[in-house]
């Protein structure tokens, strides 16, 4: 391994890293959000196969040290940037996800699952984790953000300001949500 670079090997790390940077960021956005939430061990396997596949594009034929901590500084440089970035309501807009309701009042909405990509198997799953025996005991399923899936139980009630940025929330049963 060589230990340092010359200023156009350090310029074409640069951009391939922000070209990687990017390019993953649309990927997950199309792909959707439950794609970096929790991962199943094929999921771990094709991330770690994604990681080497990055990391080669970044650096290139010949790795070096110089190089990994150039590449490194600038993804650590990029998320600073769209940190800042999101503070602005408009760029927030533009990258965000907004939590999705999967299921209302104990009827599954196969249509958002099938947008979302998320099989109803996994949504029993969830279902399960979170102590629901029954798909009559569920008021709401909501995907969030973070790729996660909230269950809320029927018969508690639920502020309107916990729905407020749910995607789906004027479908909920009139008896869901309560003052």
């Amino acid at each position: 391994m060589r230990l340092g670079l010359n200023w156009a090997d350090a310029a074409t790390v640069v951009v391939s890293t922000v070209g990687i940077y990017v390019a993953f960021l649309v990927f997950i956005h199309i792909i959707g959000q439950r794609t970096m939430a929790r991962m199943s061990s094929v999921d771990l396997a094709v991330t770690l196969a994604l990681g080497a596949v990055m990391g080669r594009a970044v650096l290139g034929y010949t790795p070096t040290l110089l190089g990994g901590l150039i590449g490194m500084g600038t993804l650590f440089g990029l998320q600073a940037v769209f940190r800042a970035a999101r503070r602005s309501r408009r760029v927030d807009r533009l990258l965000r996800t907004v939590p999705m309701l999967l299921m209302t009042d104990g009827r599954v909405l196969h249509e958002q699952l099938r947008k979302v990509h998320i099989t109803e198997a996994e949504l029993r799953q969830r279902l399960r984790l979170a102590g629901i025996p029954r798909y009559e005991d569920v008021a709401a399923v909501i995907l969030e953000r973070t790729g996660e899936i909230s269950v809320l139980r029927r018969g508690e009630p639920i502020a309107p300001e916990l729905l407020a940025d749910v995607r789906g929330r004027e479908i909920l049963a009139v008896d869901v949500v309560h003052a």
